[in-house]
C-alpha cells in the first residue's frame, strides 16, 4: 500500500479533487495511522522519506563493518605484546576515526541527504572532508601495525604471515577509496557550463550513484562499481587469518600452512586488482565481458595450480627415495 500521504499529495495536484475526495482520503489516512502506530506519528506536512530509511540502514551497514575491523583488530593486538606504544597509539587513532566516520553518516543519513561525495552546502563540504581526513590518517597509521607484524616472531609461522600480507592488502584496499573521489566527466562537464559540483567524486563507473543493485550490498548490477574492490581489499585482514586458522585445524605441517596462506595472500591480492579494473572499465560484478571472464578464469586456474603444488610439494618431501 502507497503512503497515503504522498498519494494525497499526489492528488491535490489535481482540479478536479472534490470535497468527497478529500474526505475519503482523510479516512484512509486515519486508518493507515492506527494500523501503523508510531510509525506515522509525524507532522501532516511532511512525507515519509525512503531514501532516508535507507541510508540509515546503510549507516547499520557501516557500523557492523567498523565493529568486525575493530575486534579484528583488539586480538591481533594480543599477538604484539610487546608493541605497547604502538598498539596505544593506533587503538586510539582507529576509535577516534571510526566514531567520526559513524557519526556523520548517521547524522547525514538522519538529515535525509548523503554522506559521501558531498559539497552541496558548506556544512555538508565540512563533514565529508572531516571524515576523509580521520579515515586517511587511521589508514596510515595503521601501517604502524603492520610493520608491528613483520617484526614480531610468531609461534605460528602461517598466522604470522595472514597478519602481515592481509595488513597490507587491507591497506591497499582503504586507500582504494581514493578512485572515488575524483570527479567524474559529468560532474566536470557540470561545472564548467557553470552550474558547480554539488557532488565530487562517484563509487558508480559510468552512469550517476544510486542505480539497481545487488540486494544487501547495492552494488551496481548495471555498470562498475568502485566499493566491490575496496571492500574485498579491507577485509583481507578477517579473511586471511581465518583461512590460517581453518588450515591449523587440519593439522597440515607448519611448512604446508606457510606455503599455502603465500598462495592465498597472493590470489587475494589478485582478485582485488581484478576486481578494481573490472569497475574501472565500467562492468557490473556479474556481467563481465569475455576479456574480464578471461582473467579471472586465469587467476582461478593459477590459484588451483599454486595450492597443489604446495600441498604436493610436502608429499613429496616425506616420502622416502626409491632405491
Amino acid at each position: 500500500m502507497p503512503d497515503v500521504d504522498s498519494v494525497y499529495i499526489e492528488g491535490g495536484t489535481h482540479a478536479e479533487t472534490t470535497l468527497e475526495n478529500k474526505r475519503t482520503l482523510n479516512v484512509y489516512r486515519s486508518a493507515d495511522a492506527a494500523c501503523a502506530g508510531n510509525r506515522n506519528r509525524r507532522p501532516p506536512h511532511r512525507p515519509a522519506n525512503h531514501h532516508r530509511r535507507a541510508r540509515m540502514a546503510k549507516a547499520c551497514e557501516v557500523a557492523v563493518s567498523i565493529a568486525i575491523y575493530v575486534f579484528t583488530l583488539a586480538w591481533a593486538f594480543t599477538l604484539i605484546p610487546g608493541w605497547r606504544k604502538t598498539r596505544r597509539v593506533v587503538g586510539w587513532a582507529t576509535a577516534i576515526a571510526m566514531v567520526l566516520e559513524f557519526a556523520i553518516i548517521a547524522l547525514q543519513a538522519y538529515r535525509g541527504t548523503t554522506s559521501h561525495f558531498n559539497f552541496s552546502t558548506p556544512l555538508n563540504s565540512v563533514l565529508f572532508v572531516i571524515m576523509g581526513v580521520a579515515i586517511v590518517a587511521q589508514t596510515f597509521i595503521s601501517i604502524a601495525v603492520a610493520i608491528a607484524f613483520w617484526r614480531q616472531n610468531f609461534e605460528d609461522p602461517a598466522m604470522g604471515w595472514a597478519l602481515r600480507l592481509g595488513m597490507i592488502i587491507t591497506i591497499i584496499g582503504a586507500l582504494m577509496a581514493g578512485f572515488m573521489t575524483h570527479p567524474t566527466p559529468a560532474q566536470l562537464a557540470a561545472a564548467h557550463a557553470g552550474h558547480g559540483m554539488p557532488i565530487m567524486g562517484a563509487h558508480t563507473v559510468g552512469a550517476p550513484d544510486g542505480g539497481p543493485g545487488l540486494s544487501g550490498t547495492g552494488w551496481s548490477t548495471e555498470h562498475g562499481d568502485l566499493r566491490i574492490p575496496h571492500f574485498i581489499g579491507l577485509h583481507a585482514l578477517q579473511v586471511l587469518p581465518l583461512i590460517a586458522f581453518m588450515m591449523r585445524r587440519r593439522r597440515l605441517s607448519s611448512d604446508t600452512r606457510v606455503r599455502l596462506t603465500l598462495t592465498a595472500a597472493g590470489s587475494y591480492f589478485t582478485l582485488v586488482v581484478l576486481l578494481l579494473i573490472q569497475a574501472l572499465r565500467g562492468q557490473p560484478i556479474l556481467r563481465p565481458d569475455a576479456l574480464t571472464f578471461g582473467l579471472f578464469g586465469a587467476w582461478a586456474l593459477v590459484t588451483a595450480i599454486c595450492g597443489w603444488k604446495s600441498v604436493n610439494r610436502a608429499s613429496a618431501a616425506t616420502t622416502p627415495a626409491t632405491i
